[in-house]
C-alpha cells in the first residue's frame, strides 16, 4: 500500500501507530471567561459544564481502566483548584494532567507578561493538587501566541500539543531552543460534532455519535496504515455523555481488535520521540516560530 506519511517515528514494540484519547477538562472556565459579570446567573449552562467534572470524568476513568490504558487530560488551573477530587481521581488512575491555561484564556490576546502569569498560575495549581509539575501544554482555544513557545521553554515543558502542522510529532523551534510538538487536527475535535450552545454563539446541528465515530475511526485507520499519531481534542462534558461515551468504547474496541496500537499518555509519546532524536534514530521535521515577524504587506484592499 502507498504510504502517505513520509517520516513516521518507530513506535514501541512494533506498533503501527500511537493513540492518546486526550481530553480538555474545561468545566465552567469558559463560562467565567466569556461572562465574568453574570456567570452566576447562567445556571443551566453551568450545570452542563459541571457535568464533565461530576459525572463524565468518573465515567472516563472507568472506561480507561476497563481497557487498561492511561491517557492525558489538559486542565485549566482554575478547574484544578475548583475540582481537585476529579483531578486526583485521574492521577490515582495513572493519567497525565497537562496544562491548559488558568481560565481558558486566549493567550494570543494577552501581553507576554500576562501570558507568563497565566502559565505560572496553572503550573502552581497543578503542582499543588497532583504533586507533579506538568510536562505538557495545550493552548486554550488553540490561541498559540508568538511568545508561547519561549515561555514554555523557559518553564521547562517537555512538549506542546496545540498545533496541527503534521501527522506525526515534530519539532517547533525558536532562538531559545526546540520542543516536541504533538499535533492533532480539527477532525479529532468533538466540539464541531457535539457542541451547540446559544450562550457560546455556537448553534451547529449536533451530530449523532455514529456519524462522529465515522470521522474518528477513519482518522485512526489512516494513522494505523501510515505510522501516524492519533490524538484527540475531546471534552468530558461532550464526549462523556452516555451515547457518546459508548461510541468511544466502540472505537476502543475497534482499535484493540485491529492490534498494533501503542496507547500512551502524551508525556510518554513525547519522551519516546525525544529518546529517538537524542539517540540519532529519527530526525523529525522542524518548524521555526513565529512564522512571520510582522504583517504581510497587501496590495489593494479587499472588496466587502
Amino acid at each position: 500500500m502507498l504510504k502517505l506519511i513520509d517520516n513516521p517515528p518507530v513506535w514501541p514494540n512494533g506498533a503501527r501507530c500511537a493513540v492518546c484519547f486526550a481530553f480538555d477538562f474545561d468545566a465552567e472556565s469558559l463560562l467565567h471567561l466569556y461572562y465574568p459579570e453574570d456567570s452566576r446567573r447562567r445556571i443551566t449552562l453551568s450545570s452542563t459544564l459541571r457535568y464533565g467534572a461530576n459525572v463524565a470524568v468518573p465515567r472516563l476513568v472507568r472506561i480507561w481502566q476497563h481497557f487498561g490504558i492511561r491517557q492525558t487530560v489538559y486542565v485549566p488551573g482554575w478547574c484544578v483548584e475548583t475540582y481537585p477530587r476529579a483531578v486526583e481521581a485521574l492521577v490515582e488512575a495513572g493519567h497525565e494532567i497537562g496544562h491548559h491555561g488558568w481560565l481558558h484564556e486566549r493567550v494570543n490576546s494577552l501581553t507576554p507578561s500576562d501570558e507568563a502569569k497565566v502559565l505560572r498560575a496553572g503550573i502552581k495549581a497543578i503542582e499543588a493538587v497532583t504533586g507533579k509539575r506538568p510536562a505538557g501544554y495545550r493552548c486554550p482555544s488553540g490561541a498559540f501566541s508568538p511568545d508561547t513557545l519561549n515561555l514554555l521553554l523557559d518553564e521547562g515543558f517537555a512538549y506542546d500539543a496545540s498545533l496541527s502542522g503534521d501527522d506525526v510529532p515534530y519539532l517547533i523551534e525558536s532562538e531559545r531552543g526546540a520542543m516536541i510538538e504533538l499535533p492533532s487536527d480539527h477532525a479529532l475535535d468533538d466540539w464541531p460534532q457535539y457542541m451547540s450552545s446559544r450562550d457560546f454563539n455556537h448553534l451547529l446541528p449536533i451530530q449523532p455519535p455514529e456519524q462522529a465515530l465515522k470521522v474518528f475511526r477513519a482518522e485512526f485507520d489512516a494513522a494505523w496504515e501510515n505510522g501516524g499519531l492519533w490524538s484527540s481534542v475531546w471534552h468530558p462534558f461532550l464526549s462523556g455523555r452516555p451515547a457518546r461515551a459508548q461510541a468511544m468504547v466502540d472505537l476502543l474496541e475497534h482499535m484493540t481488535a485491529k492490534g498494533g496500537v501503542w496507547f500512551a499518555t502524551m508525556e510518554e509519546i513525547a519522551a519516546h520521540c525525544r529518546g529517538l532524536i537524542d539517540r540519532g534514530e529519527w530526525s523529525p521535521r522542524r518548524e521555526r516560530l513565529p512564522f512571520w515577524e510582522k504583517p504581510v504587506p497587501q496590495i489593494g484592499r479587499p472588496v466587502l
